[in-house]
């Protein structure tokens, strides 16, 4: 059981690191504390070699995360909620240029800043009865933690302002048709291992390749196509040297599966 000070708990299954928000009493909503173990969580992450991927979810089955914890927040004053807000950023962003594959699994509601943790992940895969909203406006602010800028680059512009500006909630099955989660687990199985055996072509394969697969793409999303092509070449160079394409070179030809070193 994790505690305030630390709300998440931490586990690895093979190459995949488990974080697990526990707040489940306040709907997995994000204190300043969640923010800082997050923060703290992916820079150490980063750097271990052990860690191919990383998948972000919650406890219980109600809520993956309800957003601000308007709790904490009922003290705060406009610029306490600024800062606050600065941590998404700063915390969040991380975990948001991770070279590392990121997945969320959403166990439940995701509204808010939760949906924007969500959108901070490379790819999403929602239980069944998850529902998915940037309700900011009918409370008469935005979304500040980057669903503004996220949400338009995975669903388009028309969607993205149909979600936000009528507040709309999204069924896990709606949110699929939208490429909102790029997978619903069947009701009935569990989500943590449906997402495990979804990515287990990312927990086993070349992580360099991955890496400069997902430079590549981030990198479309802010510039001409002309340019990004030219990007694009600069991370192929990077998989074009590295040992895991030799290997995987001799692996084909050997007829065999792959072990890909990170390297």
């Amino acid at each position: 059981m994790a505690d305030e000070a630390f709300p998440i708990e931490v586990s690895q299954r093979g190459n995949v690191a488990i974080w697990t928000i526990d707040r489940p009493d306040r709907m997995n909503s994000l204190s300043r504390a969640t923010l800082l173990a997050l923060g703290k969580l992916t820079r150490e992450a980063l750097t271990n070699p052990s860690v191919r991927a990383i998948v972000l979810t919650a406890s219980g089955e109600k809520a993956f995360c309800a957003g601000a914890d308007l709790k904490e927040r009922q003290g705060m004053s406009e610029n306490d909620v600024r800062v606050q807000v600065e941590l998404y950023r700063s915390e969040l962003g991380p975990l948001d240029r991770s070279p590392k594959p990121v997945i969320a699994a959403i166990n439940g509601v995701a509204f808010g800043g939760g949906l924007e943790l969500a959108l901070v992940c490379d790819l999403r895969v929602a239980a069944a009865h998850a529902t998915l909203a940037l309700p900011e406006t009918t409370l008469g602010i935005i979304p500040g933690a980057g669903g503004t800028q996220r949400l338009p680059r995975v669903v388009g512009e028309a969607r993205a302002k149909e979600m936000i500006l009528l507040g709309r909630r999204l069924t896990a099955q709606e949110a699929l048709a939208w490429g909102l989660v790029n997978r619903v687990t069947p009701a009935g199985t569990n989500l943590l291992d449906d997402t495990l055996a979804f990515i287990d072509p990312i927990a086993n394969g070349a992580p360099v390749a991955q890496a400069a697969a997902l430079e590549a793409i981030d990198r479309a999303g802010d510039t001409s196509l002309e340019l990004g092509l030219e990007l694009e070449k600069v991370s192929y160079d990077k998989v074009l040297v590295s040992e895991d394409r030799r290997e995987a070179l001799a692996a084909f030809a050997e007829k065999r599966k792959p072990a890909f070193k990170g390297r």
